[in-house]
């Protein structure tokens, strides 16, 4: 049986839902990126099956904040995912913030060594600083799917080290992202 891995492209491409911005890129456009790369990876791998909430650029999921939200934990309750991944970049307004971080529901579960697993594949291959991995129980993805889940913040897109990995290396951190679900699975790349 494959490893079912629900992917959240973080924010909507336009109105609802929209993402951060810095440095002129958009949130919802790296997390669409990375996003599809994972998919992809994840899907040449016969022990993974992964699906998307956003299947082209221009996809927009809900009407309002927490209809995009809903549509998002409702697709992979539904299918049902094993697992639940949601991307974003995080934004500060200190420029000199930076790094890559890591949110699970509640401590001790499921999810955090995979939280962790993810965090130092990312932090090993594109050299992000290690925020560490946080309790967020508010977080409408993290309290309302009923599988592991992480809300992986890639970097911050307001600072600008960061940025240029997050305009540049979008498939490096998908793949990194794998390298950590091999990593949580005790399984080795094919």
């Amino acid at each position: 049986m494959a490893i079912k891995i629900f992917i959240d492209q973080g924010h909507n491409p336009e109105g609802v839902n929209g993402g951060a911005e810095g440095f002129g890129l958009r949130e919802q456009d790296i997390t669409y990126n990375v996003g599809i790369y994972l998919r992809d990876i994840l899907n040449q791998d016969p022990r993974f099956e992964a699906r998307v909430s956003r299947e082209s650029p221009d996809t927009v999921l809900g009407t309002t904040n927490a209809t995009s939200l809903a549509a998002r934990v409702n697709a992979a309750n539904e299918w049902p995912a094993d697992y639940f991944l949601s991307i974003h970049t995080n934004a500060n307004v200190n420029p000199a913030i930076n790094g890559t971080e890591m949110y699970i529901f509640r401590s001790g579960s499921e999810a955090q060594p995979l939280a962790e697993a993810i965090l130092n594949s990312i932090v090993e291959r594109l050299g992000t600083k290690d925020n560490g991995v946080f309790v967020r129980p508010s977080l409408y993805v993290l309290r309302r799917t009923r599988m592991p889940s992480v809300l992986i913040e890639l970097a911050y897109i307001t600072n600008f080290g960061d940025v240029e990995k997050l305009e540049n290396d979008q498939y490096a951190f998908a793949y990194a992202i794998y390298r950590g679900l091999l990593t949580y699975f005790g399984l080795s790349a094919i």
